[in-house]
């Protein structure tokens, strides 16, 4: 993990129930000893994070909407860190107040808003968050209510259907970063596929009743025509709009296959800055890509 990810090692499991007692009773023991939870129950998963939130990031309030994706929260904070990694080599960060002017735009926020979360309290960034669920939006809001943080984030939703930036990035916005993590799967079929895998890895029956991902996920969450490879293609070609607008864009992207394809269509576009960036949590390998359509110079002088 980043080496400011908080998260390293194993959960410390007795500060968590002392921050979330609720936490106490969803634990189990393991057989070499110590206490765990099972992550394939979706309760479980849901007040780890909640206890999670609350004593590593002091959110006093976070709660998950039924059916929606619940974000491993190690994972999503490995990306911020790497994407504020890319903003120390930009001059503005030199200042001592460099972190707390920056704007970030979050494409897909979704019900758990949990980029936001993380940056906020890391960082003390500024978030726009997007979604084409009004329901998501709702359920975002009401956590950031809860928290009393609508002044440092702002929800948006995305009317138009197929679109990314258009209609969410206003004419006078100007965002330092912008992230996405995008449906990954191609298809519905696919996703519930990855899904039942999953659960047979955990060692759970796929007829039983509790038969549900553990981390969630409605249908624009999980997957969209094309999967990963169209959506960021798409963002792609609509960044070139809104260049002038967003200093660094950036998306996880899944498949380590897709990124040479990505490059290739960042070089046809023009984005003068292209960076790969590895990230690992155990044994499993993701990364982001970022571009930018302005050199550091231009940047650095915003």
């Amino acid at each position: 993990m980043h080496p400011r990810n908080r998260h390293q090692g194993h959960y410390d499991f007795p500060q968590l129930v002392e921050s979330c007692p609720e936490l106490a009773g969803l634990l189990i023991q393991k057989p070499c000893g110590g206490g765990t939870i099972d992550f394939a129950d979706a309760q479980s998963v849901r007040v780890l994070n909640r206890a999670l939130l609350r004593s590593q990031y002091g959110i006093q309030h976070w709660d998950l909407a039924e059916g929606y994706l619940c974000p491993p929260i190690p994972g999503r904070a490995d990306y911020l860190h790497g994407l504020a990694d890319l903003l120390f080599t930009d001059a503005q960060l030199t200042r001592t107040d460099g972190h707390k002017k920056v704007r970030v735009l979050d494409i897909g926020v979704g019900a758990n808003c949990i980029y936001p979360l993380l940056g906020h309290a890391s960082y003390g960034w500024r978030f726009v968050g997007t979604d084409i669920d009004a329901n998501a939006l709702a359920a975002a809001q009401a956590i950031i209510d809860a928290n009393q943080l609508s002044d440092a984030i702002e929800l948006r939703l995305q009317t138009q259907r197929g679109k990314i930036f258009a209609g969410v990035i206003k004419p006078d916005d100007c965002f330092d970063l912008c992230l996405c993590n995008p449906p990954f799967h191609s298809s519905a079929a696919i996703a519930d596929s990855t899904n039942r895998r999953k659960w047979r890895n955990f060692g759970v029956l796929e007829n039983t009743a509790t038969a549900s991902l553990n981390f969630g996920g409605k249908g624009g969450e999980l997957w969209c025509t094309g999967g990963e490879a169209s959506f960021i293609k798409r963002m792609i070609n609509e960044s070139v709009a809104v260049r002038a607008q967003v200093f660094w864009f950036s998306s996880l992207v899944s498949k380590a296959g897709n990124v040479p394809d990505i490059v290739k269509q960042l070089n046809k576009v023009g984005a003068v800055d292209v960076r790969t960036v590895p990230m690992a949590q155990g044994n499993k390998q993701s990364r982001f890509v970022a571009w930018s359509f302005l050199d550091a110079a231009a940047r650095s002088a915003r």
